[in-house]
């Protein structure tokens, strides 16, 4: 797509934070240390669901060298019959997620955390520690919860009047479903299960929290948002927020999952008790049994379309694991499968399975690519049973501008068929594909689409001209996928100097205006909205300055190429002035020179994506290997191309884990098997082929550059793209992920009989 040429817009400039983060100077949250500091560690619970009768801690306390031990009691408890909401979450179960109180929910639910002057005395408290448990019949999988006789985890949540697993649901719906049904030639519904997975990230939870004599607070911590961590840290605490500063560190990986917090309160009220700093790191076995893995899912979708490839009627019913407190993300599925196409008829059911895993926590386009796994195999059967070409089909039946979407919004202008119509182009659709290159081995190819809502949201900027004519930018957005790198080029090009010239900090929660959490694909496309009107304000300053000079209207000033120069009949008269002329003679012409910008940005419109995967199958080993891989996007106009192309292959990689080999193995009392990466299998480089984006720059027209979020669109078609294409290779049907080599090889045995 063309595109205006920019200087530095559309570059491939050096990334501000590269350097330190390669050469290990780069300072992330586990990397903090403190005078005085000491060290705390969490009793995890060894059951998966049990009653609490009592904590005695009193051995832990008299441990030397132990400094503080805090158990439920320390910490607000909300009563459990009206929300407490804090952006999309609700404090009452965040509350009972970071330490247990009743029950123990899940195997390594915090019960009690111990600081001490060090992480060996802290783990010897921890034993100290004595737990009369009553150990309760537990249920891990949605089939189990939700079985007439399942054990109950929560006596308050109620579903059709009676005590439930079932914790909440939602429906969309548009037209008549049934009446749709009836006018359908061909109707096809199938029943698809995805196991949870995590997230993946290398740095593990970390935070130091520092609480001097007057109650003031301090956290340094690897998170999403530092706001969030000051706000729900407060509501957990009843410290007050403004008691409370959040300094983010850099993070080390988070994709969703650093949206929520784990330690920040229970060091925070460790260090208001000890008087010290504390300092908690989890393990990995830590992260990957108490922190929020993504949801596992049960869905049944039925599709009805017409003989001539028609789209009339769709319906989804989706269970979601939200883990031991409520909470699953029901929007992705419930409003994302059917979203890339135009369906007058759709039901979308969701619903909110509560079981003895901990709590889920947002991962990558939250819930979306679970529905499209199902949606987008059934869409890809039914062109099978028509013969019809499945990007055609889904040319023929996208969604277009001014329809109404199942989840509420109107359409207008959207780019899913210029998705659809670039992979129909490309050459990877069109290259020949051996489907029997040699014995034992067979390949085939497969399609699928995806949608995501994109946000905008709160953010807040500052932009400064330092006294020797460079520009310090200060965001409030955690750096997860390239925003400084984005927003130097931004400033740059609107200021008309190098981008070398521009800092950009990430501020914490004393020095900049409260910004919203990194996620929902919301920081680029908000951030250069609020740099965008912060710069723009500063160049308006810069311009009166010059016109004081030159004593003429300001209006007869511009503002190209980094100098103001004259205009109008002026033009030619004064020599221009630079940035650096400018910042020189500051104070004498009214002080320093910076302006910033709070707002609630709006704009966002939705992201589509349309995959094509080839892959091989070894039948004797039925193990499945991705070929080659290309991932169309319309990414708005890309501000950094080499970070949406890492955002892009980045998202394929985790949706390829998802659908080959990740998935968490609990043994029959409940416990995690595989905590730890050696035996949870994510990706290595041998298991990717080099994923090709194909970027489509087809600027958004209600924002200044024209961004588009494009974070989470790439991971949502991954699941669906590669089983369609097992099923091109075997002529077998898969609906239960991951297709790893067990699950493959007793499909094709079944299939022998």
């Amino acid at each position: 797509m063309n595109v205006i040429a920019n200087k530095w817009i559309g570059q491939r400039t050096i990334r501000p934070d590269g350097a330190d983060k390669v050469t290990g100077r780069a300072c992330y949250a586990a990397d903090n240390t403190m005078p005085g500091m000491i060290w705390g560690k969490v009793l995890r619970s060894p059951h998966a669901h049990a009653l609490i009768r009592s904590i005695d801690t009193s051995k832990a306390e008299k441990l030397p060298g132990v400094k503080a031990v805090v158990t439920a009691k320390d910490l607000v408890e909300f009563p459990v019959d009206k929300p407490v909401p804090l952006g999309i979450q609700d404090m009452r179960w965040m509350s009972r997620n970071i330490m247990a109180r009743e029950k123990a929910l899940f195997h390594g639910h915090p019960i009690a955390a111990v600081a001490a002057i060090n992480e060996e005395v802290a783990a010897e408290a921890c034993k100290l520690i004595e737990v009369d448990y009553e150990v309760l019949p537990h249920a891990i999988e949605i089939e189990d919860a939700i079985k007439p006789h399942a054990p109950i985890l929560h006596d308050f949540v109620r579903f059709e009047g009676k005590p439930s697993n079932i914790a909440g649901t939602m429906v969309n719906k548009v037209g008549d479903v049934e009446a749709g049904f009836a006018e359908a030639d061909i109707v096809i519904e199938r029943t698809f299960t995805t196991r949870p997975v995590h997230q993946g990230y290398i740095e593990p939870q970390a935070c130091t929290v520092s609480c001097t004599a007057d109650g003031k607070v301090t956290i340094w911590s690897s998170s999403q948002g530092q706001f969030m961590v000051r706000a729900m840290t407060s509501f957990l605490t009843g410290i007050t927020q403004s008691n409370i500063r959040a300094i983010p560190a850099e993070i080390g990986g988070g994709f969703g999952a650093k949206t929520i917090i784990y330690l920040e309160p229970l060091a925070t009220v460790l260090a208001k008790k000890s008087g010290r700093p504390v300092k908690m790191v989890m393990t990995r076995e830590e992260v990957m049994r108490a922190t929020g893995p993504t949801s596992g899912s049960r869905s049944t979708v039925k599709i009805g379309a017409k003989k001539d490839g028609t789209l009339v009627a769709a319906q989804g019913t989706f269970y979601l694991q939200a883990g031991a407190l409520p909470g699953s993300p029901l929007r992705g599925p419930v409003g994302c499968s059917f979203s890339p196409y135009y369906i007058p008829n759709i039901l979308s059911t969701g619903y909110d399975v509560v079981s003895n895993r901990s709590k889920v926590a947002a991962y990558r386009a939250p819930g979306a690519p679970l529905g499209a796994f199902a949606a987008e195999c059934v869409i890809d059967e039914i062109c099978e049973k028509l013969g019809l070409d499945p990007l055609e089909f889904r040319l023929k039946n996208s969604s277009k501008e001014g329809q109404k979407a199942v989840y509420g919004a109107t359409f207008g202008k959207i780019t899913f068929e210029e998705t659809v119509e670039a992979a129909l182009k490309h050459p990877h659709y069109k290259a020949p594909l051996d489907k029997n290159p040699r014995p034992g081995v067979k390949r085939g190819r497969g399609v699928a689409s995806g949608f995501w809502f994109n946000a905008g949201g709160e953010s807040s900027a500052q932009v400064n001209i330092t006294e020797d004519g460079n520009v310090a930018v200060t965001t409030g957005h955690p750096d997860v996928g390239g925003s400084r790198a984005s927003i130097a080029n931004v400033t740059a090009e609107l200021l008309g100097i190098d981008h070398s010239r521009i800092s950009v900090l990430i501020g914490d929660t004393a020095s900049i205006g409260f910004s919203n959490l990194t996620g929902g694909s919301r920081v680029t496309f908000a951030s250069a909205i609020v740099v965008t009107q912060s710069t723009e304000k500063v160049i308006g300053q810069l311009k009166e300055r010059a016109a004081r000079i030159w004593k003429i209207d300001p209006d007869a000033v511009t503002w190209e190429n980094g100098e103001a120069r004259p205009a109008g009949p002026n033009a030619g008269k004064f020599p221009p002035l630079s940035l650096e002329d400018l910042a020189a003679k500051a104070n004498e012409m009214g002080g320093p020179i910076g302006a910033g910008t709070q707002l609630n940005t709006t704009g966002a419109d939705p992201g589509f994506a349309t995959h094509i995967v080839d892959v091989e199958v070894d039948v004797d080993l039925a193990i499945v290997r991705v070929l080659r891989y290309s991932a169309v996007q319309d990414v708005g106009r890309a501000l950094h191309p080499s970070y949406v192309e890492g955002q892009i292959q980045g998202g394929v990689v985790q949706g390829i884990g998802w659908a080959l080999s990740e998935e968490y193995l609990f043994d029959k009392q409940g416990k995690l098997e595989n905590a730890g990466f050696l035996d949870y299998r994510m990706p290595v480089c041998s298991d990717v082929p080099m994923i090709e984006p194909v970027m489509l720059e087809i600027p958004n027209p209600k924002h200044p550059q024209g961004v588009r979020g494009v974070g989470e669109a790439p991971i949502v078609p991954v699941l669906a793209a590669i089983t369609n294409a097992v099923h091109d290779a075997l002529g077998k049907r898969f609906c239960d992920l991951p297709l790893s080599p067990p699950r493959v090889s007793a499909a094709l045995d079944a299939a022998a009989e």
